[in-house]
C-alpha cells in the first residue's frame, strides 16, 4: 500500500527518516499545527532511566533539540537491547510540551502503556517504553534537580561501597560458593558473606535491612562488618543463636532510626557436613539435593533483629551431603511484578532452584547469575523494586 503524500511541513520533515537509514519509517502528518506553550523559567525537562549497571541516569532535554533513541549511533540515547530498533523513536521539546515520534520501530513506542506514532505528547510524569527500557519524563525546578542529582550520586557511592565489601567466589575446596548481586535503583540494605571461623568451620549469612537509600545501605554495612570482623563482644560465632541475640542487642531500632533487619546465619562443619543455623524474620534458606525433587527448607522462627532487645533466639541443625546446593537469597529475588501484572510470592520462585547445570541460560557465568537473568526476564520492564542478592553454595 502506498503512503499518502505528506505536505511540506517543518514537523513532517524533522521526523522523516534519513535516506540512508535501513529502517524505513511511516509517520502520520499532524492534522493541525501544535500550539506551543512558553517554557517556564527555571524549570527543566529530563528523562530518568537506569543504565545496564542499575544506576539512575538523567538526560536533560533542551527546547527544539531532537533526541533520538535507538540501539546504536547516531542515536543520542543508545540502549543495547535486542527489542530496541537501530533508530527507534525521536523526542522533541516544544516549549513545555514533550513530543515523541516512532521511527518505524519493529516493536513500537509506548507512552503510559499506549502505542504512539507521530507527534504524541509525553505528559509530565509520563512513562515512555522503548523495548524493555523504561524512561520517565520529569519536569521540575532546576534547584530541585541539582539536589536530586546529588542524592543519586550518594546512592551510587553507597552502592559501590557495598559491592566493594562483598567476598570473592570460592571456586575450589570442599565448599564452592558463587553469588550475584544487583542493587535496585533505590539501593537497599542487603549484606551477605561467608568466611572460615577455624580450620573446620565456615559461616554463611545474608541480612536484609528494612527500607532503602544511603541509611539502609550503611546500616547493612555496619552489620556486615560486625560479622566479618567478629567484633561482637562475648559471642561464640559458631553459635548462631548467640550471634543473633547479640546483634539484636547491638542494633536496637530505637537507636538506629527505626531500622530493623532480617538475617539467616549458618555454621557448616566441613568434617561432618552438619550445619547449625538460625533465622530472624527471614524466609528459609533452601537445600537442593541431587535426585530429590523437593527442596529442604532451613528455618527457625525468631523475631526480626532490633525489635525487642533482650529476646532469646533459637537455632536448629540439619545434615547435608556431598552434592547438596544451599541457596541464600533476599526477598528482592522473588518479590517482583511480572510482565503480565502478577505479583510473585516465594512459591513462584522456588521451582527455579535446583536446576541442572545444562539448563543455565546462555552466557550466564554461574547459577546465581542465571537466576537473576530468569527473574529479570520475567519481571516487568524497568529496574527491580529491591536489591537482588543470591548466594549459591555447593558441597563438592
Amino acid at each position: 500500500m502506498s503512503t499518502p503524500p505528506i505536505p511540506p511541513d517543518d514537523d513532517a520533515t524533522r521526523f522523516a527518516p534519513p535516506e540512508d537509514d535501513g529502517e524505513r519509517t511511516m509517520i502520520r502528518a499532524p492534522r493541525s499545527r501544535i500550539t506551543v506553550a512558553a517554557p517556564r523559567a527555571g524549570w527543566v525537562h529530563y528523562l530518568v532511566f537506569t543504565d545496564d549497571t542499575g544506576a539512575v541516569q538523567r538526560h536533560r532535554l533542551r527546547p527544539d533539540t531532537p533526541v533520538r533513541i535507538g540501539r546504536r549511533p547516531p542515536a543520542e540515547l543508545v540502549f543495547r537491547d535486542g527489542e530496541v530498533s537501530g533508530l527507534h523513536c525521536e523526542l522533541l521539546l516544544r516549549g513545555d510540551e514533550l513530543l515523541v515520534s516512532d521511527r518505524g520501530s519493529t516493536n513500537g513506542t509506548f507512552v503510559d502503556g499506549r502505542r504512539v506514532y507521530a507527534h504524541e505528547p509525553v505528559p509530565h510524569g509520563g512513562v515512555l517504553q522503548v523495548g524493555k527500557q523504561i524512561l520517565k519524563h520529569e519536569f521540575r525546578d532546576e534547584h530541585e534537580l541539582v539536589q536530586s542529582q546529588e542524592l543519586d550520586r550518594d546512592l551510587a557511592r553507597a552502592s559501590h561501597y557495598v559491592q566493594s565489601l562483598l567476598p570473592q567466589p570460592l571456586t575450589s575446596g570442599p565448599l564452592r560458593v558463587q553469588w550475584h548481586y544487583q542493587p535496585s535503583a533505590r539501593v537497599g540494605g542487603d549484606a551477605f558473606g561467608y568466611h572460615a571461623l577455624d580450620e573446620h568451620h565456615l559461616v554463611l549469612y545474608l541480612a536484609d535491612v528494612s527500607g532503602h537509600g544511603v541509611g539502609a545501605a550503611m546500616h547493612g554495612v555496619a552489620v556486615f562488618n560486625a560479622l566479618r570482623q567478629q567484633s561482637l563482644p562475648g559471642v561464640d560465632f559458631a553459635s548462631p543463636s548467640q550471634v543473633l541475640a547479640k546483634l539484636n542487642d547491638q542494633f536496637p531500632m530505637d537507636s538506629h532510626g527505626g531500622m530493623f533487619f532480617t538475617i539467616w546465619y549458618g555454621v557448616l562443619d566441613l568434617r561432618t557436613l552438619e550445619i547449625e543455623f538460625a533465622a530472624a524474620g527471614q524466609h528459609p534458606a533452601y537445600v537442593a539435593r541431587p535426585g530429590q525433587a523437593a527442596l529442604m527448607p532451613l528455618v527457625t522462627r525468631n523475631l526480626v533483629i532490633g525489635a525487642m532487645p533482650g529476646m532469646p533466639y533459637t537455632q536448629a541443625r540439619a545434615q547435608l551431603a556431598r552434592g547438596d546446593r544451599l541457596y541464600l537469597f533476599s526477598d528482592g529475588v522473588f518479590e517482583i511484578v511480572t510482565r503480565e501484572g502478577l505479583t510473585w510470592q516465594i512459591d513462584h520462585f522456588l521451582p527455579l532452584l535446583g536446576q541442572p547445570a545444562d539448563a543455565l541460560v546462555p552466557g550466564a557465568a554461574s547459577e546465581a547469575e542465571h537466576l537473576y537473568r530468569v527473574v529479570r526476564g520475567l519481571a516487568r520492564p524497568g529496574p527491580l523494586d529491591d536489591d537482588f542478592s543470591m548466594v549459591v553454595a555447593q558441597l563438592a
